[in-house]
């Protein structure tokens, strides 16, 4: 009888170091079932680099290997698609911490990935919505009949409000809902299952509190008693791609040009507020980043803001 054949995601000469890592980023670090998914597709394509060198274990490793797979991510000479700036910095990261993981794990005495840098990417303004835009999804949430209506507005009002990730919005319990009229807050579970409290301002608890009392219990006859503060029609808990429906189509009812997705409103939300006079480090702390570097191309000015202020303040500017 013929051995086992190796695994054809995982190349057999690390199939069992990545699966102890990924164990590691799952178990240790609490990343969700989607992260750990793209570690997973980096890592293996990472791998089957190095076993096309003839590399059986990671201390043969060397960084000319890192720096030369880098390139391959940019190109595609390894026989994968070639990746974007963004999506290979993605990849580095990958490999970076699997490398820092079994340095730390005694699997090595060295460090090949430790000084690589990915490549540089061109920043790029998030996009943001107006707030007119804003009023026009939400009264085109409202259209929808009857208590999807509710449940609907509530929903938008959540992720403009808070900044939600969509995520953090469908994962919500009722538990995690403060409707004190005196600090209304949400508790938002982020990355690595991380918990924030953020406030909510008027509009998002009047909306929330509407669905809570006249909509969600409709809704929950359905289903076997969800916890989860948005439910679809079943009485189930709203996915993520359920609740991206329901921006697309309100979008579509209110008469917004705008692409809209659910990362929009978690963009417009942050730039409004520094627009508003926010410090940078609180718009930070609302949105749950690790680092005050990711919330900083927030501040980043748009082309039309350097001409406004151009026109107005150079003397060879104005007629």
């Amino acid at each position: 009888m013929s051995s086992p054949q190796p695994s054809r995601t995982e190349p057999a000469p690390f199939q069992a170091e990545l699966r102890e890592y990924l164990a590691h980023l799952g178990v240790e670090r609490g990343l969700s079932e989607h992260t750990l998914a793209a570690y997973r597709r980096d890592l293996t394509r990472y791998a089957a680099f190095l076993t096309a060198r003839q590399r059986r274990h990671v201390a043969e490793v060397t960084e000319t290997d890192v720096t030369d797979y880098v390139e391959a991510l940019r190109t595609g000479s390894d026989g994968g698609h070639p990746l974007s700036a963004a999506s290979t910095s993605r990849a580095v990261v990958a490999v970076r911490g699997w490398h820092r993981f079994a340095t730390l794990e005694g699997r090595t005495d060295h460090d090949p990935a430790a000084t690589v840098r990915p490549p540089s990417s061109v920043k790029r303004l998030p996009k943001a919505i107006s707030v007119d835009e804003v009023d026009k999804l939400l009264a085109g949430a409202s259209m929808a009949e009857g208590v999807l209506g509710l449940r609907d507005r509530a929903l938008v009002e959540v992720l403009y409000g808070t900044g939600a990730r969509i995520s953090e919005a469908v994962g919500l319990d009722v538990d995690d809902v403060d409707l004190d009229r005196s600090t209304p807050s949400l508790r938002l579970f982020g990355k690595g299952r991380k918990e924030r409290v953020v406030p909510m301002g008027r509009y998002a608890v009047e909306a929330l509190e509407a669905h809570l009392v006249r909509a969600r219990p409709a809704l929950a006859q359905s289903g076997r008693g969800s916890a989860k503060v948005f439910l679809n029609q079943r009485g189930n808990p709203l996915s993520r791609q359920s609740a991206w429906a329901v921006l697309q189509a309100a979008a579509e009812r209110g008469g917004v040009q705008a692409h809209i997705s659910p990362h929009t409103l978690r963009h417009s939300y942050a730039t409004h507020l520094l627009n508003g006079g926010a410090d940078v480090r609180v718009v930070q702390e609302l949105l749950g980043h690790a680092s005050v570097t990711t919330t900083q191309i927030y501040t980043l000015v748009t082309p039309d803001t350097l001409r406004e202020v151009y026109t107005a303040s150079h003397p060879r500017a104005r007629d």
